[in-house]
């Protein structure tokens, strides 16, 4: 996929100027139920200006916006559509719960059949306004024709052609794939582009129904034009509605078990598999292969800081697949009110199997696995806990004959033809509560004293500190506090690395030398570090250095690289979002050689993390990342081309979260950047995920968890370990648009933290960025890391 450049600071300085035109808007029958009034539209448009500068272009080659408009822009235009008052709506930073619901501005537990029945209502309005758009009843005036029929050994091909809607201008042509027999047969629904797949699945004693709804061939694109004025729906639901109108053609077959007919599809066709699964359910089973965002990722998790594909992104490469009300919502995923999850509770108790590749590109299987997780709650309501599945295949994005029969399998399984039940091993099967089962811990956050939320340049006695020995002392106590959160780290045996460039090793040569690292250009050098002659317990990283300093002779600074939140991928480089082939191509033309390598749980080292807290039940996840930083340092510093005196972090996130802890706890940093890496853990905010990212999402800190609801008593929050870098240089960029870290406590440690650098007469080194952008590591923000590295 083409990179879309990213807006910068000046244009989102700027803004697009724009003409908001009343058109004609599309009749959906829903509306009222939804439209925000324009009371305050003023604010609305300035959303809406800030929206269009997060855009790139529509990619008009892919399809319209729909079926009058081109683009996002004209739509816009056409219907003079606003974003809704997002101050007005419930924030929900963690994914909606679909066993919750809203009565009259309250939010009750779903506990009879009557009141999720009620909640399912709710849900599928909801998806069809703001992320599918609206479809027609079922067609009254169904036509089949048979156009083909042929023997192909013992099965029977069979082609037809169904005619329905407005004068019967709607089509859709379908292969069918009949075994030998009497039936009643089980139904194998696909895709046209999938056709491979149907022949697997008639071997296994399906008839294959091959639908002409894919991008190969796809009947359903006229749907736009024959509902225009009537229904909104986007591609994929036009190709969902496809599928309910094959379904509806099944059900007049003799030889069709109706109770057995499942869907599947994979990539945009896992999309639309899962979306006709939630709409109808005759469908008994569903298989989204790889569906990616929109299927089995949450929107919530898509966001830059994730590095797969987010709205943003989506929405403008394949303008025709969402409705366009979905943009309204890049950079206030909070705000939406459905997510994936809930496509997936509303298959509940149907079978429903996502299945995707933990390390292909536009995959975050963390973010899969949270959805799961929230869905299976709904199963287990129902009841049905054993019809929802999750499957992992290794390599990219591709799949095999081997993956299409496991798919095959589960149908067996929800279908009563097998006993064998899907595996469902887990990649990420952290809970605070398992945790504490496992670790023992029971710990009182009333035995910790209240901490003043931003001012760390005071003693015990509350008393102010007037000079850098004072300061020093109650530093020793940070570090303490920062040590005991992180957890009780075991003995650790250093490694002092390769010592000499002679020493690399030749890559990863396990399956991780598929994922697609920065690679070695005529000016930028990379030595493999690997084990045996590696750094810390056995790891592999790459240290990209400038060729020619180094074949001169001179040793050069480092900075250690801590990626974001990318599962699949760990410090790979891709085109979602940012490209950090550029980024350390550019680093090594300020003479700076870059050390990277995946953290603890992330792209190679994914199952390394899945059993961590069996493993090291009081230690944490974190504590293990800033001891591999730790040991990062210890290689760098024996290295002969480094300087080892001029060894920096720099990290976007967690990458910056994790550059922040370890700076604080190793003097050898000489000092640290940090991107969005923080908000203040004693700031309690209903916005934002709060200190459940670290103890409950992520499984990072898990002592954290005890501090819910009692945050003012966690012993050490970010102004502190900003002031224990003192008086290190350190930058901290904190866009301003980050639902999850909020300006004004950001603000307030940084300010906190330089009144302790003011102690040292360094005021200077500490700096403070915020641009008026949402959280990415884009251009811009790179820009300013390297200004900020030519001052150091």
């Amino acid at each position: 996929m083409t990179r879309f450049p990213l807006a910068g600071l000046h244009t989102l300085i700027l803004f697009l100027f724009f003409t908001f035109t009343q058109g004609k808007a599309d009749n959906t029958g829903r509306q009222s139920a939804y439209a925000t009034t324009l009371e305050d539209s003023t604010k609305r448009k300035i959303a809406l200006k800030k929206i269009l500068s997060r855009l790139p272009p529509d990619r008009k080659a892919n399809g319209p916006v729909s079926f009058f408009d081109a683009t996002f822009t004209d739509w816009l235009n056409r219907t003079g559509e606003l974003p809704p008052d997002f101050d007005l709506m419930p924030s929900m930073p963690f994914l909606p719960d679909p066993l919750v619901l809203e009565t009259k501005g309250k939010f009750v537990p779903v506990k009879t059949a009557a009141d999720w029945q009620n909640k399912r209502s709710k849900l599928r309005e909801q998806i069809q306004y703001y992320i599918s758009g609206t479809y027609p009843k079922q067609p009254d005036n169904l036509t089949s024709q048979i156009t083909g029929e042929k023997t192909d050994g013992q099965v029977l091909l069979r082609n037809i052609l169904l005619k329905f809607g407005p004068k019967s201008e709607a089509k859709l042509n379908i292969e069918m794939m009949i075994p030998p027999g009497k039936g009643p047969f089980p139904v194998f629904m696909t895709q046209w582009n999938h056709r491979e797949w149907a022949q697997i699945a008639v071997k296994r004693g399906y008839v294959a129904c091959v639908l002409a709804n894919a991008d190969t061939k796809d009947d359903t694109e006229d749907y736009a034009r024959i509902w225009a004025g009537t229904h909104d729906f986007s591609r994929l639901m036009r190709r969902a509605y496809g599928s309910f109108v094959a379904v509806d053609y099944l059900y007049t077959l003799p030889f069709i078990d109706h109770k057995k007919i499942g869907i599947a599809g994979h990539s945009r066709n896992g999309k639309l598999s899962m979306l006709a699964g939630a709409f109808d359910e005759r469908i008994s089973a569903v298989v989204s292969s790889s569906g990616g965002s929109g299927a089995e990722i949450p929107w919530r998790y898509t966001t830059p800081p994730y590095v797969v594909e987010d709205i943003a992104l989506l929405t403008s490469a394949q303008p025709a697949w969402f409705h366009p009300r979905l943009r309204f919502f890049i950079g206030n995923e909070n705000k939406l009110p459905v997510d994936q999850n809930t496509y997936m509770a509303l298959m509940a108790p149907r079978g429903l199997m996502i299945s995707t590749s933990a390390t292909e590109s536009a995959s975050n299987p963390w973010g899969a696995e949270q959805a799961y997780k929230s869905a299976q709650s709904v199963y287990q309501f129902l009841k049905a806990p054993d019809q929802l599945a999750i499957r992992y295949r290794n390599g990219f994005h591709g799949t095999s004959a081997r993956d299409i029969e496991d798919y095959m399998d589960f149908f067996d399984y929800i279908f009563k033809r097998s006993k064998q039940k899907p595996e469902n091993k887990l990649l990420f099967d952290y809970t605070f509560r398992a945790w504490l089962k496992l670790s023992g811990e029971n710990i009182n956050p009333l035995t910790f004293p209240e901490q003043k939320q931003n001012e760390p340049l005071s003693n015990k006695a509350g008393e102010p500190i007037h000079s850098t020995s004072e300061w020093e002392k109650k530093k020793v106590g940070i570090l303490n506090a920062i040590s005991w959160l992180t957890g009780d780290e075991p003995a650790i045996v250093s490694n002092p690395g390769p010592v000499a460039l002679t020493n690399q090793g030749t890559g990863e040569d396990n399956f991780g030398s598929f994922l697609p690292r920065p690679k070695a250009t005529a000016d930028m050098a990379v030595m493999r570090i690997t084990p045996y002659k590696g750094f810390a317990d056995y790891l592999y990283g790459n240290l990209y250095y400038p060729q020619n300093k180094v074949k001169a002779g001179e040793k050069v600074p480092v900075i250690i690289y801590l990626h974001p939140f990318d599962y699949s991928k760990g410090f790979s480089t891709t085109d979602h979002q940012y490209s950090l082939q550029s980024f350390f191509e550019n680093l090594t033309k300020l003479g700076y050689a870059v050390f990277a390598y995946d953290m603890l749980g992330f792209g190679n080292r994914m199952e390394e993390g899945t059993r961590f807290y069996h493993r090291y039940p009081h230690w944490s996840k974190m504590g293990k990342m800033i001891a591999d930083v730790k040991a990062a340092t210890d290689a760098l510093s024996n290295l002969e081309m480094i300087e080892k005196n001029k060894i920096y972090t720099a990290g976007y996130a967690l990458g910056g979260t994790v550059g922040l802890f370890a700076t604080a706890l190793d003097s050898r940093i000489k000092g640290t950047i940090s991107v969005a890496g923080f908000s203040p853990m004693r700031s309690k905010d209903a916005n934002t995920e709060g200190i459940q990212a670290y103890y409950q999402l992520h499984g990072l800190l898990p002592r954290l968890g005890f501090f819910e609801g009692n945050e003012q008593r966690i012993p050490t929050d970010f102004q502190e370990v900003l002031s224990a870098i003192a008086p290190r240089p350190t930058l901290i960029i904190a866009p301003k648009y980050d639902y999850n870290s909020p300006p004004i406590p950001i603000e307030s440690a940084f300010n906190a933290a330089r009144k302790v650098y003011n102690l040292y007469n360094s005021k200077q080194m500490i700096n403070l960025l915020q641009p008026e952008i949402d959280n990415q590591f884009s251009v811009p923000i790179q820009d300013a890391i390297y200004e900020w590295i030519k001052a150091q």
